[in-house]
C-alpha cells in the first residue's frame, strides 16, 4: 500500500502540470475543436451526392434482454429514429431492414450473420445520388487489433446479440462491408449510438463544430492520452486518488509510448486505405475512449445520441441546418448531464458547412 500511497501523493504535483503543458502546446482538444491540422488539411471538396436517388436504411437495436449486458433504450432508439426518417426524409419501411431482439422471426434478430447480411444488402448496387443510412444502437466495445492499423492497439467493435458464440464485429469489418464498395456520388450516413464509437466506421477524418479537421487516424493516441490525463485531474480533485492514478498511468503510456518504426508512413498508408470517393459520414455517440449513455429521458429509455439527433432535427426542421450546426447542437444538448462528446467523421476531406440532407 505504501507504494500506491507514494504514487498518489505525487499526482497532485505532477498530473496537473503535465495536463497544463500538453493542453497549452497548441493542442486544444476540447469540445469546440482542437488537435488542429495545418491549413493544408482544410476541407475543400464538396459533397457530391444530392440524395435524390433511392433511399435504403438499416436499423439495428439490441437490448440484450435477460443477459448480464442488458440495456433498455436501444429498441426504442430504432423505433424513434426510423419513425422520424419515414415521416420526414423520404425513407420507407419497404426499403428498410429492422433488426431488433424483440422479434420472433429469427431472420429479424440482430445476430452477427444477420447484421452482416443486412449491411451487404444496404450497399448492394448503390448508384450516385442514392442515400443509404445505417443506425446502430447497442453495446460498443474494443478488442485487440490484429492487423496493426490501430495506434492504440485496439479495434472498436459493435456487439451482436449472439456475440458470446459468434464474436463481435470490428471497425475493420464495418469499413470493409459498408464503405469499400461504394462509388463516388453515393451518400452513406451512419448513426452509431454506442460506446467507443468515435471512429468505429474507421473513417480517416474527424471534424469539430467549425467543420475543421479535429483529428486524423494518426492522432487518435494523442487525443485519447490528453482525455485520460484530464480525467486523472478531475478524479484527483474529487478525492478519487486510485482512479486518478489509473487514468494518469494510462494517459502517460499512450502519450509517451515509443512510436512504432515509420509511424508517419504507416499512418499515411492507413489514411489512404480508409479513404473513400463516396460521401461517407458518421455521427457517433462519443470518442473512442468514452462510453455512451443508455438514458431515461421524458419517461422513456433511449440512447443519448439518438434522442439528441431527433430533437435537433425536429426543432430545426432538419433541412435548414449544416452538418456542423447539427453536430454543435447535439453536443450542446448532451453537455447537460452527459460526459460523452459526440463525433462526426468522413471518408474524405469535405466541406461540412454545407446543408444537411439525407
Amino acid at each position: 500500500m505504501s507504494f500506491f500511497r507514494g504514487l498518489t501523493d505525487k499526482i497532485k504535483d505532477k498530473v496537473g502540470d503535465v495536463i497544463t503543458d500538453i493542453v497549452n502546446e497548441k493542442r486544444g482538444h476540447g469540445q469546440e475543436g482542437g488537435d488542429g491540422e495545418s491549413s493544408s488539411m482544410a476541407p475543400t471538396e464538396q459533397l457530391t451526392s444530392n440524395c435524390t436517388g433511392r433511399k435504403k436504411a438499416l436499423f439495428v437495436g439490441i437490448n440484450y434482454k435477460g443477459t448480464k449486458a442488458e440495456l433498455r433504450g436501444c429498441i426504442n432508439d430504432v423505433h424513434n429514429i426510423s419513425s422520424y426518417l419515414f415521416n420526414n426524409w423520404g425513407f420507407s419501411r419497404q426499403n428498410s431492414v429492422i433488426l431488433t431482439d424483440d422479434q420472433s422471426d429469427p431472420n429479424a434478430l440482430p445476430t452477427k450473420n444477420n447484421i452482416l447480411a443486412a449491411m451487404q444488402w444496404l450497399v448492394r448496387d448503390a448508384q450516385p445520388n442514392d442515400s443509404l443510412l445505417f443506425h446502430y444502437s447497442g453495446h460498443g466495445s474494443k478488442q485487440k487489433d490484429e492487423d496493426g492499423d490501430e495506434e492504440d492497439g485496439h479495434d472498436e467493435t459493435i456487439v451482436p446479440l449472439d456475440y458470446e458464440k459468434a464474436g463481435q464485429i470490428t471497425d475493420d469489418t464495418l469499413h470493409d462491408v459498408l464503405v469499400k464498395s461504394l462509388p463516388a456520388g453515393v451518400r452513406l450516413t451512419c448513426i452509431m449510438d454506442c460506446c467507443h464509437s468515435g471512429t468505429i466506421i474507421d473513417l480517416p477524418f474527424v471534424y469539430n463544430v467549425k467543420g475543421e479537421i479535429e483529428m486524423t487516424l494518426s492522432k487518435r493516441r494523442t487525443g485519447e492520452a490528453i482525455d485520460l490525463l484530464k480525467q486523472a485531474g478531475m478524479a484527483y480533485s474529487s478525492g478519487n486518488k486510485m482512479q486518478a492514478l489509473m487514468s494518469a498511468a494510462a494517459g502517460m503510456k499512450l502519450l509517451f509510448k515509443p512510436p512504432p518504426p515509420q509511424q508517419s508512413e504507416e499512418a499515411l498508408k492507413v489514411q489512404r486505405e480508409k479513404a473513400s470517393a463516396a460521401d461517407i459520414l458518421s455521427f457517433s455517440g462519443c470518442r473512442d475512449d468514452q462510453t455512451s449513455a443508455d438514458a431515461q429521458i421524458g419517461g422513456q429509455f433511449t440512447g443519448a445520441l439518438s434522442h439528441a439527433l431527433i430533437q435537433t432535427l425536429s426543432q430545426s426542421n432538419g433541412h435548414n441546418l449544416s452538418f456542423t450546426q447539427l453536430l454543435e447542437s447535439v453536443r450542446d444538448i448532451l453537455k447537460n448531464g452527459y460526459s460523452q462528446i459526440p463525433q462526426m467523421s468522413s471518408g474524405r476531406l469535405v466541406d461540412l458547412n454545407s446543408r444537411f440532407c439525407l
